[in-house]
């Protein structure tokens, strides 16, 4: 079966895949040395654009991340996710959690511009928690490493918010990057209406003075094939950017956020890849 025979039936599962991640929130051990220092944050008029704070214990100057969770644009919440925003605090960031619009409700660009909006939100505030807002990047898993991707290399969406070039590193999970044409649920749903469907794509965007990207993927995923990461990093690598791509072998694709949570780190490295990822890329 072709990559997009496959691709196509299981990209409207990706909210499915990703709603047992949830049970870590109420059940799964949480990483010490880090808190949720605010919450319920606005960054917008509407009741989803809103964002929680997540922060290291000891106070200093930390790096400031932005994480997106998935659901396949269409749900999620960011009360299921603060076992991964607290992982990554943990790591020595302050992290925005922030929900977003959602389909049918909103469909492109609207979730895209609440990622934009959110990211500039957090680089307000994270200073009064210790982050700095000149060491900013942004991650995501599945859906919201597609949101990542495309604030990141589509210059449009942090211009409109007034903060161009404040976005300094990117890093996606198991994220749909290449995905026309659009004849998914899920994708139909959310950018079905784009008049022109290029515009949907993060690889569309590729540039060399992109901040730099590091991709991480499954090799057992059937809800978006690893072939989109590696797609992204050799189109980024191609027109001169800096890109990084890493396959883990065996893991599916709720398994690559999954690996944040304590009880199923020993699975996989991605928590210390991508934030040594991050620890390099905003340390100038």
């Amino acid at each position: 079966m072709t990559r997009r025979g496959l691709f196509a039936p299981v990209l409207g599962l990706i909210a499915g895949a990703c709603s047992p991640l949830s049970l870590l929130n109420s059940l799964g051990p949480r990483d010490a040395g880090a808190r949720r220092v605010a919450r319920d944050i606005a960054y917008g008029d509407d009741a989803r654009q809103r964002m929680d704070l997540y922060a290291p214990s000891a106070p200093g100057s930390y790096p400031t991340l932005v994480f997106f969770y998935g659901g396949g644009w269409d749900s999620g919440s960011r009360d299921l996710y603060g076992w991964a925003a607290q992982a990554l605090a943990a790591q020595g960031f302050v992290v925005a959690l922030p929900d977003y619009r959602l389909a049918p409700q909103a469909v492109f660009p609207a979730f895209i511009e609440d990622a934009a909006a959110a990211t500039a939100g957090a680089a307000d505030i994270a200073a009064a928690h210790g982050g700095n807002s000149e060491r900013l990047g942004v991650l995501g898993h599945s859906a919201g490493a597609h949101l990542a991707m495309m604030i990141a290399l589509d210059r449009r969406y942090m211009e409109a918010v007034g903060r161009p070039g404040l976005i300094k590193a990117a890093a996606g999970l198991a994220g749909p990057y290449d995905f026309l044409p659009l004849d998914a649920g899920a994708a139909q749903n959310a950018f079905g209406r784009a008049p022109d469907p290029t515009l949907t794509q993060p690889v569309t965007f590729v540039r060399p003075d992109a901040p730099p990207i590091w991709l991480g993927h499954g090799t057992e995923d059937v809800v978006v094939h690893a072939e989109d990461t590696t797609i992204l990093d050799q189109r980024m690598r191609a027109a001169g950017g800096r890109s990084e791509a890493k396959l883990y072998p065996g893991l599916d694709h709720a398994d690559l956020v999954a690996t944040f949570s304590p009880l199923f780190r020993k699975k996989a490295t991605v928590l210390a890849d991508v934030t040594g990822f991050f620890h390099r890329a905003l340390s100038q």
